[in-house]
């Protein structure tokens, strides 16, 4: 029998301290070698773990063996140096130090396929795993090479395409891109990244997600947040290429923010991913919360399309407060379903 109202996290969970520091992005492995792949399985089992504790319906690997969402997946491909990196401005918003694109891009190797069948041994439950989108690829490096970023991002999309028709044969059941990048970069996405997003799901079979936010919780994104009025209405700007794409799953930011509910619309016939947990606070919201925010998305999205999720990656958050919320959503989830008689 179907679940109405599967609950997912979009993407990371905070890692053990043991792992790496906690509560920071781009954090530093503790451990080295055998120990680090051995200490990441152990993680990827904690992090399962807490998700069934919590009652999550769709298992995520929690991000817990990649240290960042983007340049993990770019840290495998031929083409980027590392070693000399570029200072450049991420999403118009705050300053990064990056990798640098010297020659042709290319995947070499699988990136995260063993991680997932390593997952899929672990749970029968169904596996949602997230891989960066094509664009956010882009604007995550110093592009040295193309000149082009529409051209980079064409060759990101098929070495995307490459790992997920892999992780797809290894029992990932959906398999999300991550793509914040399209709230920023509108005639972008609208001129060609949701044709090279396309391009990265082609050919799958699997259930595929585009995760649209307005980012961690971190200083950086907080401010930008204040800028943008009494009204988000980036997407609004996108929604529509996304409605006539390929894709089966939107997932966007609802919980604490200032998006008009009423843009979802633009998605009727998605499923949608709708984000009732702020991961900007540490404060944890209350089951009644979370069921107030899917009551209030149900007037624009059907029942049976409704996914509730958080708002983006918990990676920077306490551990403690990742598990409450994550109980939150689940709970918040079964209150609509018990009003729909589910």
């Amino acid at each position: 029998m179907k679940k109405f109202l599967p609950t997912s996290i979009v993407g990371s969970l905070p890692k053990p301290a043991w792992l790496a520091p906690p509560e920071k992005l781009w954090s530093p492995w503790k451990l080295e070698g055998d120990q680090l792949i051995e200490g990441k399985q152990d993680a990827l089992r904690i992090s399962l773990q807490e998700q069934h504790l919590a009652g999550v319906d769709i298992i995520s690997d929690g991000e817990q063996t990649r240290q960042h969402f983007v340049t993990t997946f770019i840290e495998h491909l031929s083409g980027v140096d590392f070693e000399n990196r570029k200072t450049v401005r991420i999403r118009d918003r705050y300053d990064a130090n990056v990798p640098m694109v010297v020659d042709e891009v290319a995947r070499q190797k699988s990136v995260f396929v063993d991680d997932a069948k390593f997952l899929r041994t672990l749970t029968k439950k169904p596996i949602k795993w997230a891989l960066p989108g094509p664009m956010t690829m882009v604007d995550t490096l110093y592009d040295n090479h193309y000149k082009s970023r529409e051209k980079l991002a064409w060759e990101f999309a098929k070495a995307l395409n490459e790992e997920a028709r892999e992780l797809q044969d290894a029992g990932v059941d959906i398999i999300q891109f991550d793509e914040p990048a399209f709230n920023v970069f509108f005639d972008e996405v609208n001129d060609w990244g949701m044709a090279v997003l396309e391009k990265a799901i082609e050919g799958l079979k699997c259930q595929t997600a585009v995760h649209i936010c307005y980012g961690y919780g971190i200083q950086a994104n907080n401010d930008w947040k204040k800028t943008l009025g009494s009204e988000w209405r980036q997407y609004e700007e996108i929604f529509p290429k996304i409605q006539k794409s390929n894709i089966d799953i939107v997932s966007l930011e609802c919980h604490n923010s200032k998006v008009p509910l009423n843009l979802i619309e633009l998605v009727r016939g998605k499923k949608v991913m709708v984000g009732a947990i702020d991961v900007a606070t540490n404060s944890i919201e209350t089951p009644e919360e979370v069921a107030d925010t899917l009551r209030k998305t149900l007037k624009f999205v059907d029942i049976e399309n409704l996914y509730p999720s958080t708002n983006c990656g918990m990676a920077p958050l306490a551990r403690n407060v990742a598990r409450g919320k994550l109980s939150a959503l689940s709970a918040g989830a079964e209150i609509i379903r018990k009003e729909f008689g589910m």
